[in-house]
């Protein structure tokens, strides 16, 4: 596997620069690797989608070629979102899926999500299998087929808005960063009923206002300036794939995606009462504390759409999200990450209550929250950096103060700070709260101070 780069192996997909990491030699053995996977699990059909970069059709092509070169057949549905090629696995009953997209990365990079089960996408020992199998260059030789289903988006259409009900009309605006999302969510929030202002939805693979990317503040400040401008309920921005989803309530202010969670735990909580919400270490604290007052189980797990899957079937959740936007319905879904249909529900929510969005999600508010830090940090490094850091904090604060089942969480009684790896970018991921903004800075001081001692780490924070 020399000429393929091995980072390209994150922990729950596959990402790299395009021509660099992923050129047509390396993603036909990506395909032939994949094919020999599914080969193993007696899995002969796959159902490929991907995103609208200037050159994701490109690897497609790549990429079925080594695919079928396995004896797989091939359902193409062409150029799609994330959530809408994991319906296509329920809709057309294929197991096996392939999404050939770069997610929210900067233009310039793409990867693979891959799966071979309904609401299942690989994780850290599946991707590893992955690797070994391409590693090892031992692919099934056989012929498969290609066919191509040219309908599916409409037949997601048709599907979730059977499932939706808004009650009184509202004005959104959608931002699509100039991403996939855009020619395909706002005509399905139009037929829903609302009153939908597009920003950026049209398809520009240079991103000339701002990535596609729902948690970065450039985006939600562009949204922000927008529902202000025109006075709408609220502003939704989508990433490039169309699985996670950013908020801004009715006067620009951020409603990050745990507070999101928030209201659509309490519309879940109304149906199946007791029911557990999962969730990823960098939510806020009032998430916790409003699924408990509203009578749900709250579930902290690990960052990641495929850990937080996984954990939501395993606890039989209702419901399940993590702060970077990814949000998954279980209650009468097919329980993937779906930014259209949280979005949809969201809207269902707001519908039917007599309240602005800032009214419903201020008592998240009363918790001071920080964007989303990223540190360069080399992927070769990353994992052990977390390691010392983890070392570090436990002799300063205690073992009993961590929460460690991703990255280095340190609670305190006002607050609480975070550093993990990012599974995607060679960068350390850190987020902070507390119940005021002196106090935050205290605590992101705690952790600068932390990460100076390493001369690997960069000096310079982003958001992210």
């Amino acid at each position: 596997m020399s000429q393929i780069n091995p980072t390209i192996f994150r922990e729950y997909d596959i990402r790299g620069r395009v021509d660099k990491d992923l050129n047509e030699e390396t993603v036909k053995i990506i395909g032939q690797g994949f094919g020999t996977f599914l080969d193993q699990k007696n899995i002969r059909e796959v159902v490929v989608g991907y995103d609208a970069r200037e050159y994701s059709e490109r690897l497609k092509n790549f990429f079925v070629s080594g695919l079928v070169s396995t004896g797989v057949n091939i359902t193409d549905v062409g150029m799609t979102l994330t959530p809408i090629l994991y319906f296509a696995q329920y809709h057309l009953k294929i197991k096996g899926v392939a999404m050939v997209t770069a997610s929210h990365n900067p233009n310039g990079w793409s990867g693979f999500k891959l799966g071979y089960g309904f609401s299942t996408t690989l994780l850290p020992e599946g991707i590893e299998e992955l690797r070994q199998i391409i590693e090892r260059g031992d692919f099934i030789q056989r012929v498969g087929q290609i066919k191509k289903y040219e309908k599916i988006n409409e037949d997601y259409k048709n599907y979730v808005l059977k499932k939706i009900k808004i009650k009184r009309p509202l004005k959104v605006v959608v931002d699509a960063g100039n991403g996939t999302a855009g020619p395909i969510v706002p005509p399905i929030l139009k037929e829903a009923g609302c009153e939908v202002i597009e920003q950026y939805c049209d398809l520009d693979f240079s991103f000339p206002h701002h990535e596609p990317n729902p948690t970065l503040v450039a985006s939600l400040e562009a949204l922000a300036r927008k529902v202000r401008e025109v006075k709408a309920d609220l502003g939704m921005a989508f990433d490039g794939d169309g699985d996670r989803l950013g908020c801004v309530d009715e006067n620009g202010e951020p409603v990050w995606p745990d507070q999101i969670l928030i209201l659509l735990s309490r519309l879940v909580l109304k149906k199946r009462p007791g029911a557990k919400i999962v969730f990823d270490v960098k939510s806020t604290r009032a998430l916790a504390e409003d699924i408990k007052a509203h009578g749900g189980v709250p579930v902290m797990w690990k960052v990641g759409h495929s850990y937080i899957k996984q954990k939501a079937q395993e606890v039989d959740a209702a419901l399940a999200g993590e702060r970077s936007g990814h949000i998954f319905f279980r209650e009468d879904y097919y329980s993937y990450d779906d930014a259209i249909y949280a979005a949809l529900k969201l809207l269902e929510y707001l519908s039917e209550e007599k309240k602005k969005i800032s009214e419903l999600v201020a008592p998240a508010r009363r918790y001071v929250n920080s964007p989303n830090w990223h540190v360069d940090c080399p992927d070769e490094i990353k994992y052990q950096i977390i390691e010392k850091l983890t070392k570090d904090f436990e002799e300063e604060f205690g073992k009993e103060k961590l929460i460690t089942i991703n990255g280095v969480r340190v609670e305190f009684d006002d607050g609480w700070g975070l550093v993990r790896a990012s599974s995607n970018l060679p960068v350390l991921v850190l987020g902070f709260e507390a119940t005021n903004e002196k106090r935050m800075r205290e605590i992101e001081e705690i952790f600068r101070k932390k990460l100076e001692r390493y001369p690997q780490i960069g000096k310079k924070w982003r958001s992210g």
